[in-house]
């Protein structure tokens, strides 16, 4: 079968679409627009995989590249930018506005994760010894990280919770 010589015309639309609209359009979208109907968002994996397309993958850099360069966009000068406004906030006492920006350079710098918890069932529907039973699962559960093992666990523990709330 072989790799192709030269990118088609939808592989080109889909990657100018993809650079061109990032952050606001997914890359099942953009593969859609481009013309693969079918199948989009396994298109769009494919195509953004350096082994099934390498030449797509080129192309896709090639644009970024350009990009960055026409708007002078590098990781450290963001973080210059943010450094600067954060400056420029403080010294006019915008402290919302300084904290938020400081966080902006955290969440560029990789310094945060964005972590959320689905948890399903209520634990007002539960019994005391169903509520007991979860309790000695959670403490089993993350013993690695928690210095209590389930047997430290009385009722008293469970009462101290409750008033505590």
């Amino acid at each position: 079968m072989g790799l192709p010589a030269k990118l088609s015309e939808r592989q080109m639309k889909f990657a100018e679409l993809l650079v061109y609209n990032e952050g606001r359009k997914s890359a099942g979208e953009c593969a859609y627009e481009a013309g693969y109907t079918t199948r989009p968002r396994q298109a769009a994996s494919e195509l953004r995989n350096i082994k099934y397309s390498p030449l797509v993958v080129k192309y896709i850099g090639e644009l970024r590249a350009e990009i960055q360069e026409k708007y002078g966009i590098d990781f450290a000068r963001h973080l210059g930018e943010l450094a600067k406004l954060r400056d420029s906030a403080r010294d006019k006492g915008a402290w919302a506005a300084a904290i938020n920006a400081e966080v902006a350079r955290g969440k560029a710098g990789g310094l945060y994760i964005d972590q959320k918890l689905v948890l399903t069932g209520n634990l007002d529907q539960m019994s005391e010894e169903e509520l007991q039973e979860k309790m000695k699962q959670i403490l089993e559960d993350h013993k690695n990280i928690i210095n209590v093992t389930a047997e430290e666990n009385t009722n008293e523990d469970l009462v101290s919770l409750e008033t505590s709330k």
